[in-house]
């Protein structure tokens, strides 16, 4: 199993420059427009750029889809073997096609796609071109060029647009997108999106409101809660499947810690909602599933609602792992010195094996857990509902009181700690997970003392959520 840490994003840190606000999370969900009835500014040119972190892998996935209802249309989207393909349909004929070598299988990163249709140009290859953080692709099991001046569809008239799903074709995208901009009649270098960091080289993205979309563009940074389909240039779009819950903080400039797809083989649990929720398997395989942040230093807080639980107690089982999971035997979760969670049934610490620390009570269905991560101490503690354990059985501390001391990382044994939910049965266990961008409406709202996460209870003094942006001040 690959060993993920937080991704490809330069301007993920302390340091002030453009930031994005939102993005879009998407779970069985799209958006649709339809284009005006007047002419494009150029029929033969477009560009399409969007930043996105995946959480669904091995699944067509659609980026986006225009089409005129008379099988001229295009479709970028991701494959079920995780490569792009991007394609150009005319009379119901392909007329270019690009299909990358390359698989985008990194849930822990976000990626910006720039896609640049310019047929009108004389050098075949130059007609459709595809751009990775910044990097032209370059590499194609499919490379077919449009011949000269051969339509593009971006700007016809009356078709319709389809964002993260194919107008109901069962492409649906699983994942976040954020600054969505896509502009008729241009074909636009990367260097109009985004430019490399000059400290980490690494890509970012820049103001891009100044660019003029054209007839049929839009510009989409999904900053209404409440209508995500607004457009912040060009026509709005109109929403199916979405709820202001849908609206997210990880973004392309603060990515946040999700429950990684890639490390969940041995429990197989069931990911969604922007890999924030996990169902358990019901097998005997209960070895936890881990996220994508490895954690070597800072105070880190994060949140989860306990939200279903088909056995006759409580076996839910939240914690840290120090290595990542090798095997599928029981009670993987706590069977080694690297294991360290929270035993909902009894509400005691339990680590390799046994319980080590009494802490609070039974936790039942309605609670939501608070979590409490010092590895600048090397200690861990939890709560119930904002009131933190006491280590005599009750749920009644202000702010965390009793610690349970936890091995400290080593480059001999585990170099990182991750988070890890999992059961301790073969039953199934649901939870929804919040590091700081919940899937869930949020009655109070809190944040941490740099003004990010938006948590149920307070987040203790000194503790920060587990997002790029800390990371890089305190990871």
């Amino acid at each position: 199993m690959p060993l993920i840490l937080p991704g490809n994003v330069g301007s993920a840190t302390a340091a002030t420059g453009f930031d994005v606000a939102n993005s879009v999370r998407f779970q069985n969900a799209q958006l649709l427009r339809t284009n005006s009835g007047s002419t494009s500014t150029n029929i033969d040119k477009y560009t399409i750029s969007v930043w996105l972190k995946r959480s669904k892998l091995g699944v067509d996935s659609n980026i986006i889809a225009d089409t005129d209802g008379s099988n001229n249309y295009y479709q970028i989207y991701f494959k079920s073997d995780d490569t792009i393909r991007w394609q150009e349909y005319l009379s119901g004929s392909q007329s270019g096609a690009l299909i990358t070598n390359r698989k985008f299988r990194d849930v822990g990163a976000w990626y910006n796609l720039i896609f640049r249709y310019d047929s009108s140009l004389g050098t075949a290859g130059d007609r459709m071109r595809m751009y990775v953080n910044g990097v032209e692709e370059t590499s194609f099991s499919t490379d077919v060029n449009p011949s000269q001046n051969a339509n593009g569809h971006f700007g016809e008239a009356s078709s319709q647009k389809c964002i993260a799903d194919n107008n109901a074709d069962g492409r649906e995208y699983f994942g976040y997108m954020c600054e969505f901009m896509g502009v008729d009649g241009q074909s636009l270098a990367p260097d109009q999106f985004g430019e490399f960091d000059s400290d980490s080289g690494i890509w970012k993205p820049i103001d891009i409101s100044g660019i003029t979309q054209g007839v049929h563009g839009f510009y989409l940074k999904f900053e209404d809660s409440s209508d995500l389909g607004v457009a912040t240039l060009g026509s709005n779009w109109t929403g199916a499947g979405l709820a202001a819950t849908d609206q997210s903080t990880d973004t392309c400039t603060n990515n946040f810690c999700t429950m990684n797809s890639l490390e969940n083989y041995y429990q197989a649990a069931t990911l969604t909602e922007g890999n924030l929720k996990l169902l358990t398997a019901t097998t005997s395989n209960v070895a936890p599933s881990l996220a994508t942040f490895a954690l070597t230093k800072g105070k880190w807080y994060y949140e989860a609602k306990y939200v279903s639980d088909s056995l006759a107690v409580s076996a839910g089982a939240i914690g840290i792992v120090g290595n990542q999971i090798t095997s599928a035997t029981a009670h993987a979760m706590l069977e080694t010195a690297q294991k360290y969670g929270l035993y909902l049934s009894d509400g005691d610490i339990w680590h390799n094996n046994s319980k080590v620390q009494e802490l609070g009570a039974h936790v039942d269905h309605t609670a939501t857990i608070g979590i409490a991560l010092d590895f600048d101490n090397n200690r861990i503690t939890f709560s119930k509902d904002g009131s933190w354990g006491d280590g005599s059985g009750n749920w009644d501390e202000s702010s965390p009181h009793t610690y349970y001391t936890i091995a400290a990382p080593s480059t001999v044994d585990f170099q990182a700690y991750f988070p890890a939910f999992g059961d301790w049965s073969s039953g199934s266990i649901g939870y929804e997970i919040n590091f700081g961008s919940p899937i869930y409406s949020i009655s109070s709202g809190n944040q941490d003392a740099n003004g990010y996460g938006n948590f149920e209870y307070a987040v203790p003094s000194g503790y920060y959520t587990l997002c790029t942006k800390n990371l890089a001040e305190f990871g």
